[in-house]
């Protein structure tokens, strides 16, 4: 069976819970400019979107995270843990799986699903501690 490469629609979908929908610029929890599902370049104060602009940022930015995970995990993966982890990644960024505990670990063949139930809900909190959607 071939690895995941390509976030599934199932996981796209899961993302778009998460992130929620914003057509107008604002300042995330991180205090970062942000549209559409999250999508945080080039985003300026006033900025306006449509739906299917949001949808198109979203699986361009999903591009970039999948190859971040791609090339920091090692080993195979299922499609939901690929999924899991690409939406981590979206949220924290690749520089955070880079350093963390839950990367080591699963890239030294501990139990990954030990890994997932121990190492994820470490990472619920944003510069002001805990944040609804993520605990």
């Amino acid at each position: 069976m071939a690895e995941p490469t390509r976030t599934s629609q199932d996981g796209i979908d899961l993302i778009k819970e998460f992130e929620g929908l914003r057509l107008e610029s604002y300042y995330c929890a991180a205090n970062v400019l942000t549209i559409g599902y999250g999508h945080t370049s080039c985003v300026y104060e006033g900025q306006t979107i449509t739906e299917h602009d949001a949808e198109e940022l979203l699986r361009k930015d999903l591009m970039w995270f999948e190859q971040e995970v791609c090339q920091l995990i090692n080993g195979p993966l299922t499609q939901h843990e690929f999924d899991a982890i690409v939406s981590f990644t979206f949220n924290v960024g690749s520089g955070a799986l880079a350093d963390s505990t839950f990367r080591r670990r699963m890239n030294t063949g501990d139990d990954k699903g030990q890994c997932f139930k121990e190492e994820f809900p470490r990472w619920n909190k944003g510069p002001n501690g805990p944040l609804p959607g993520l605990t």
